[in-house]
């Protein structure tokens, strides 16, 4: 196993440069997720670390020993793709045993290996099986069982649930949790959905334009997002972000307003470029009322989405979309009109103009 260092990492692509002075360390036998949108670097860095890709300047560390100068092999890194890279005229068994076969490894060590990590995967009968026979969900578990047999230092994985349906991809994580927490190995798991990075992480980086935006446990990072981008990124739905005026002790929303302590106030004025604020709030901590109440707001109903289990209630508030999570027993018609309040101590606000979070929580 092994703990992981990244310093100064820049990657460059002709005159592009696409990996911008990343620092990071993973720990050992943490899963770790890289997540961010499509074309971010994330995949890029992920080829770095497992040697695929050279780097522009900087070091990669696998136990403070400088690996740069390795070749994948040599870094003992095991990497699962996205495309499950099956040999389709080999059964699962041959798909398995293939990296150990190419070791030179004796055939009653192959074989015990195969027939573990099998059991481990839910794979026991279906070894004689070729590719074209399995689901594609048996098919990255074969992906990650010839992972398996090479019991490397690192685990790379790059998106590798983002061929499989929606029930798919949600039992394929659980599996990936509860083999990651067997093994105690080390996981470097890449990915562009939230929902992956949240559940599965130990700790996560949100990663845009080749830059690391934020990194901590999901929670950290879900609660104090760093900035809009952050703010937005990770939720579903996401942070509801509104548009709003820092006026001495409160923020203006249109004709509503929200006070401000003196030392908030304070505060804020040191930090602001200018008055303009966006004020952040999650959906859940957007509260429906029948009637108005001491510090709510008028907001008229638009839309309401019903997911089953809940209900995303969409509104307009003084000109702004806002959206609120609510239980499946809450009954409201489109262009209704209600109130709404927010949960103080889990408003956000952000500056205007860098979009970095410069009220972490409203309180604090």
């Amino acid at each position: 196993m092994a703990g992981i260092r990244l310093e100064g990492i820049t990657k460059k692509f002709g005159g592009t440069e696409v990996i911008r002075g990343i620092d990071l360390e993973i720990q050992d036998k943490e899963f770790f997720t890289l997540v961010g949108p499509s074309g971010c670097g994330k995949s890029t860095l992920l080829n770095i670390i497992a040697g695929l890709e050279e780097l522009t300047s900087g070091r990669v560390l696998f136990d403070g020993e400088a690996v740069d100068a390795l070749s994948p092999r040599d870094r003992d890194v095991a990497f699962v793709f996205q495309s499950y890279a099956l040999y389709p005229h080999k059964n699962v068994y041959e798909n398995v045993a293939f990296p150990l076969r190419m070791a030179a490894t004796p055939e009653g060590v192959i074989d015990s290996k195969v027939k573990e990590a099998a059991a481990l995967l839910g794979l026991e009968g279906l070894l004689q099986r070729m590719p074209r026979e399995l689901s594609g969900g048996q098919r990255q578990r074969v992906a990650l069982g010839r992972a398996l047999v090479r019991d490397p230092k690192v685990f790379l994985l790059d998106e590798p649930l983002s061929n499989l349906d929606a029930a798919l991809r949600a039992q394929m994580r659980a599996e990936l949790k509860k083999l990651q927490h067997g093994l105690r190995c080390t996981f470097v798991y890449v990915t562009h959905d939230q929902a992956e990075a949240m559940t599965l992480s130990d700790r996560l980086a949100v990663i845009r334009d080749g830059r690391i935006e934020q990194y901590g446990s999901p929670r950290e990072v879900y609660d104090r997002p760093v900035n809009t981008f952050v703010a937005s990124f990770l939720g579903s739905p996401p942070m509801n972000l509104i548009p709003a005026t820092f006026a001495k002790e409160r923020v203006e929303i249109g004709d509503f307003a929200l006070p401000l302590s003196s030392g908030e106030a304070r505060a804020l004025a040191g930090r602001l470029q200018t008055e303009k604020v966006i004020l952040g709030i999650r959906p859940e901590n957007v509260k429906l009322l029948s009637q108005e109440k001491p510090g709510s707001f008028e907001a008229v109903v638009s839309v309401i989405e019903t997911m089953g289990a809940e209900n995303f209630v969409n509104l307009v508030l003084s000109g702004h979309r806002i959206v609120a999570r609510t239980r499946t027993d809450f009954v409201a018609r489109e262009e209704e009109r209600l109130f709404v309040a927010f949960e103080k101590n889990s408003l956000h606000l952000f500056d205007a103009v860098t979009e970095e979070n410069v009220l972490l929580k409203w309180g604090e």
